[in-house]
């Protein structure tokens, strides 16, 4: 299921404070959503520490991060206090926000990203097989061909 050029489905969750973080506060902003099957685990730690050391330079072209997956609060606050992630990751735990945006599988949560434009559409997808990762390298390049910054 592709949401390429469809409006991205909105968002509550809870982040690792248990502050509420909807996708309409990013509204006016690019927002990268990053699902990842899970907390403490090798291949999601690199994804997501590769992430948060390119922080600033997705900063630099207006992107804002943000991870999901169906963990708990606490599971989250446990895997941020320890790498010390600059971007908010956020408990779906009922898996409703990862299905609507086609990141569950039939193992589980796929590890799939969409950007979210300033308009709330969907301006690039990627899906990748649950043992890779795309580093912020080469995010960063799919995003700069598409956005032109």
């Amino acid at each position: 299921m592709s949401l390429l050029g469809k409006k991205a489905p909105d968002f509550s969750l809870p982040d690792t404070n248990g502050k509420v973080i909807s996708l309409k506060d990013y509204l006016n902003k690019k927002v990268l959503v990053v699902f990842y099957p899970g907390d403490e685990t090798a291949i999601c730690t690199a994804q997501l520490c590769s992430y948060n050391d390119g922080y600033e330079e997705f900063r630099k072209i207006g992107v804002s991060i943000v991870g999901i997956n169906p963990q708990s609060v606490d599971s989250h606050k446990k895997f941020n206090t320890k790498y010390n992630f600059k971007f908010p990751l956020l408990s779906d735990a009922t898996g409703e926000v990862c299905k609507a945006y086609g990141a569950m599988g039939i193992f589980g949560i796929k590890r799939a990203m969409v950007l979210v434009d300033e308009q709330g559409n969907v301006i690039f997808e990627n899906s990748v097989f649950n043992l890779f990762y795309k580093n912020k390298d080469d995010v960063l390049k799919s995003i700069q061909s598409l956005i032109k910054t």
